[in-house]
């Protein structure tokens, strides 16, 4: 990994705690800690990948993706790690290079929201909405994405 490739990958999560409501700016480190600590990691790890000193390891990143509701898969392509060649994703229904063994991938009204960059705090209205319109959620999966 180039330094240049860690900036970037520095520069997208920043951009990404700041936009999931994470106060990384103030002096006390309030925002750091807070998300270190929900996402149970050391504080040290998200000063280190924040000012592009070093790569958050497989375990801390599995774990910043789930608190930041972000695809693990982007995590691993944004940071360099992984390619989409390396973490395809499966075949859509309608899409000409699909069997017809190939197993539909219907996207998640988690996966919506972290793509569309749905506020964390956004999330549960976002889901409750959205829902509305398919007729397979139910208010079991509803009141479960609450608890998220």
């Amino acid at each position: 990994m180039t330094a240049s490739e860690l900036e970037q990958f520095s520069a997208w999560i920043e951009e990404l705690i700041r936009g999931r409501g994470y106060d990384i700016d103030s002096p006390r480190g309030g925002g750091k800690s807070r998300l270190a600590d929900e996402a149970g990691v050391h504080r040290a790890a998200i000063t280190r990948l924040l000012q592009g000193q070093s790569m958050p390891d497989l375990e801390t990143m599995r774990r910043l993706a789930h608190v930041l509701r972000v695809p693990v898969r982007e995590m691993l392509i944004r940071s360099g790690r992984l390619t989409e060649e390396d973490l395809p994703l499966p075949d859509l229904p309608g899409d000409a290079s699909a069997t017809r063994e190939a197993p539909a991938h219907r996207l998640t009204l988690e996966e919506a929201a972290a793509g569309l960059n749905i506020p964390a705090e956004q999330w549960e209205m976002f889901i409750k909405v959205a829902g509305q319109f398919l007729p397979e959620v139910t208010a079991a999966k509803i009141k479960e994405a609450r608890k998220g």
